[in-house]
């Protein structure tokens, strides 16, 4: 099966047919270097973390460039407040991006280039597009000229007429259109200036992913990704200058992800409800916070909910715990063992992936996976043959292939455990399946008194259990 994106530039689900055939070019807008990532960033940079390792499992040889801003004005007053030279600032802040995001296991990029090292490239594609009429000169600054543009509006939707008209913003008076946007700003006392023909000044913010991708995929590449808040006016003004530049075409797929919510609220620092990933790793697991990110289709909204993060862990609890079985039961995976040919699992899982990323999905076959091994299990009894043993052998490969596109069950059991009770030490979560499985057996053996005594030690240690047709879960009762 082929992978299906939805494309935001048609609002359709398209078939991925890359320019070049068994390659995959992809650029995505990365984050600006002021402050500590949130979980909306983990959740955009995760989601892009699984595209493409899921291209590279399918094949793909994979170009995958992922920017800094790394000059910007929330930079330059973040500098200014805390004294800071802005290169200094951006630096701290990219090194606590890799930090936070290799806790969560994402994988680096191929090309992570920094504005401030495009600059020369910038000044170039502004004098094209002065060339070409799409820009003009106020002084020393450098506007692009949307309505120069007939295309300008396509990407996100919106006619310019309608932006126009509905525009509340004061109009600046050195814009010929309300929606024109800056190129090229002129220098500022203090801030960070680069000569250029019009001036000393810095670009704009727009600018510098058309110029980075252009340098490292070509004018036209396969997918361009990002948050849905950047879709207007940030790549709208983004492919507009590019394509208007280089005389042709852009991104052929552009790929957004949802927005995320806090507990059914826009995150915010006046509501105190700002969580950073720095912070979300002092109380998850961090494979905990992956899976919760990956829980959704990408594309929808995603509310950080406490209580469904807790769920979460307890469904990657059973997954180790399983794991954890195997081992005790058929040792590690024999040597020099594959998946079977045919691998229905892992078919059924790669289908899901195809359709548009769909990691809910692929999830869910991941936890029916995961009953039917603890089912073939718990019937052997302690007894097992060794038909059973290469099957379950081959099952827990597939299910580790399947991990490892998802960037989940990265960790042996043991180091797993030893982990989530660092990040939650008012739980073990071994003695709580341990309980559990002892309530289990107690309930088969209809020995009631001994299920409840289980139950109300479980609520007293603050675990909730949930029965339901296809076995007992757990959460932490917060």
């Amino acid at each position: 099966m082929s992978l299906k994106l939805y494309n935001t530039a048609t609002r359709t689900q398209e078939e991925f047919i890359p320019l070049e055939e068994g390659k995959a070019g992809i650029y995505v807008c990365g984050v600006t270097v002021y402050d500590l990532c949130h979980i909306g960033h983990a959740r955009s940079t995760i989601v892009f973390d699984v595209l493409v390792r899921h291209l590279r499992a399918k094949g793909y040889d994979v170009t995958y460039v992922r920017n800094f801003t790394d000059v910007d004005d929330k930079i330059i007053e973040r500098a200014r407040l805390t004294g800071k030279e802005t290169g200094t600032l951006a630096q701290e802040f990219i090194e606590a991006f890799y930090e936070d995001m290799g806790k969560l296991g994402v994988l680096k990029a191929d090309v992570e280039p920094r504005a401030t090292d495009h600059i020369d490239g910038m000044i170039d594609m502004i004098a094209a597009l002065l060339n070409r009429g799409y820009a003009y000169t106020e002084g020393t600054d450098v506007y692009f000229s949307v309505e120069s543009y007939k295309g300008y509006g396509e990407l996100s939707g919106r006619k310019l007429e309608d932006m126009k008209a509905g525009c509340r913003i004061a109009v600046d008076e050195h814009k010929r259109h309300p929606m024109d946007f800056v190129l090229w700003k002129a220098a500022k006392p203090g801030e960070p200036q680069w000569p250029s023909p019009w001036g000393p000044g810095r670009p704009g913010w727009h600018l510098e992913c058309s110029v980075m991708s252009n340098r490292y995929l070509g004018p036209t590449f396969d997918i361009h990704g990002g948050g849905r808040d950047l879709l207007f006016p940030h790549h709208e003004n983004e492919r507009a200058q590019s394509i208007c530049a280089n005389g042709g075409g852009f991104a052929r797929f552009w790929v957004h992800n949802g927005f995320v919510t806090v507990e059914s609220e826009k995150m915010s620092k006046s509501l105190g409800n700002f969580l950073t990933i720095r912070d979300a790793l002092k109380e998850y697991h961090p494979e905990v916070l992956r899976l919760f990110l990956l829980s959704k289709h990408y594309r929808g909204p995603l509310d950080f909910s406490r209580d469904d993060v807790l769920g979460l862990q307890a469904g990657l609890v059973r997954i180790y715990r399983t794991l954890q079985r195997l081992e005790e039961v058929s040792g590690l995976p024999s040597a020099g063992l594959g998946a079977p040919s045919p691998a229905p699992f892992m078919e059924r899982f790669m289908e899901m992936m195809d359709d548009d990323l769909n990691t809910g999905g692929a999830l869910g076959l991941i936890f029916e996976k995961v009953r039917e091994m603890n089912r073939v299990m718990d019937a052997s009894d302690g007894a097992m043959d060794e038909n059973t043993r290469i099957s379950l052998d081959s099952d827990r490969i597939q299910l580790l292939d399947a991990g490892r596109i998802l960037g989940l069950f990265q960790e042996t059991p043991s180091d797993f455990f030893a982990r989530l009770t660092d990040a939650s030490p008012q739980i073990d979560p071994q003695e709580i399946e341990a309980l559990i499985e002892k309530r289990r057996l107690a309930r088969l053996q209809k020995d009631w008194a001994a299920a409840d005594v289980i139950r109300d030690r479980l609520k007293e240690m603050g675990v909730v259990l949930e029965d339901g047709p296809k076995g007992t879960t757990w959460r932490l009762d917060v």
